[in-house]
């Protein structure tokens, strides 16, 4: 073949190569973001593992470099975590046997603060070409599926130093053109666009707004969603939910009121989640929720609220959603589902009393809530048609991240391992 004709078929080649790998990966064996393909904690097929323990039902666990929180990702056969190494900042590949594929380090990692915390609280990111992953050290890099780094750059060099009070908690999302990430602490702070493959600054919008102490200090993770064919960015943090333009960053809508008495010490940590056309915030250090109308124009602090509970709501694990339902897992282990459009409760639930919290997001996976508690207990729990506790698992060791269940197999992060746990 000339190297004209070579040249002329490549982009040919590489349209059948992505087409390819697509074909392979369906939301049923995929995970790519922190809350699932969905962004919502929840699996749409699946059979899982109710009962297991250190040696029942383990098919695989592999010991990780360093203690880190953040949640593995799945893109077919790839499993995907960011980890501390040797004092760096680590992306880690296994197969799906558990066997170590590459282990990049992105950069000097910093450590975390909070005993729950950690240098890699963010999940990476994936749309199947590229892999993107951010840590506490404000590093952010770009990699492809042979771990080899296309660009990186650090924020907090590039944009200052973060003020929160604890660990960076947010992870980076992707639209079809950009990696993004939020940064929402007080003075400063901005959303930020990368170009996926060049890693150039796409766009850089500040999001700054007048809140009592600590009330600008947010955790969450936005959402990308798509609108009558348009990609828009849902931010939730700083007393404050925004929608942006994804190609510019603009605001074209947004809603306040989340405190209305100004009281201090009201971080957002808990992301929101997506129901159908409904956003459901939880807010308040987990006194309150509200249900918003996704579409709108300008301020919609009076007109987008479909519903607001008070007394019910989540501080820390992100809710998850399902089916229409929204279910809330509070620090304490109270478990509550509620009716995305009317925010009426259906069931209510409790699982057994501990001094340990619940710092893990729930998800929903074979018509089952999965629950992880910091002392590393998982809790497996029927949701319908009412709330039924099935098990009480334990892998012994302490565990912050969230479940991830990926085509019959669960993977839960401890704090020294990474276990992959099925029926058998």
């Amino acid at each position: 073949m000339s190297m004209s004709m070579l040249l002329k078929s490549m982009p040919l080649l590489l349209i059948v190569s992505i087409a390819a790998r697509a074909a392979d990966v369906s939301p049923s064996n995929s995970w790519p973001q922190w809350r699932g393909p969905a962004a919502n904690g929840s699996a749409t097929s699946g059979a899982y593992a109710v009962t297991w323990d250190d040696t029942k039902n383990v098919t695989w666990k592999v010991k990780l470099p360093g203690v880190g929180c953040s949640t593995p990702i799945v893109w077919g056969d790839h499993i995907l975590i960011t980890s501390p190494a040797d004092g760096q900042d680590a992306l880690i590949s296994l197969d799906g046997s558990g066997s170590q594929r590459w282990r990049t380090a992105i950069g000097k990692g910093r450590p975390g603060k909070h005993r729950n915390g950690s240098s890699s609280n963010s999940s990476p990111v994936t749309d199947g070409t590229y892999i993107f992953a951010y840590y506490r050290s404000g590093n952010l890099a770009g990699l492809d599926f042979k771990g080899q780094i296309l660009w990186k750059t650090n924020l907090q060099e590039r944009f200052g130093r973060d003020t929160l009070y604890w660990d960076i908690g947010t992870s980076p999302v992707l639209t079809e053109k950009h990696v993004i990430v939020a940064v929402m602490n007080e003075g400063g702070s901005y959303l930020v666009a990368f170009d996926k493959e060049t890693g150039r600054l796409a766009w850089k919008v500040a999001r700054d707004y007048d809140t009592p102490v600590e009330g600008d200090h947010s955790y969450t993770t936005p959402i990308v969603v798509r609108r009558r064919g348009r990609e828009k960015l849902v931010v939730w943090g700083a007393e404050h939910v925004t929608a942006h333009d994804v190609t510019n960053g603009k605001v074209l809508w947004s809603c306040g009121g989340f405190n209305p008495e100004r009281k201090g010490y009201w971080p957002s940590v808990a992301s929101a989640v997506i129901a159908g056309d409904v956003l459901v915030v939880p807010y308040a250090r987990g006194g309150s929720m509200t249900g918003l109308k996704l579409d709108g124009e300008g301020d919609v602090s009076s007109s987008h609220r479909l519903w607001t509970r008070d007394g019910v709501g989540t501080f820390v694990p992100t809710p998850a959603a399902h089916d229409g339902k929204v279910y809330v897992l509070d620090d304490r282990g109270e478990v509550t589902c509620i009716d995305a459009r009317t925010g009426k409760t259906l069931w209510e639930g409790s699982l057994p009393r501990h001094r340990a919290k619940y710092y893990a997001s729930p998800v929903i996976a074979g018509g089952k809530l999965y629950a992880t508690r910091e002392d590393g207990v998982i809790f497996v729990a029927r949701v319908t048609p009412e709330f039924e506790v099935l098990a009480e698992n334990s892998l012994g060791e302490r565990m912050i991240a969230s479940p991830v269940p990926v085509a019959n197999r669960l993977l839960l992060r401890g704090e020294r391992h990474l276990f992959c746990v099925e029926a058998h």
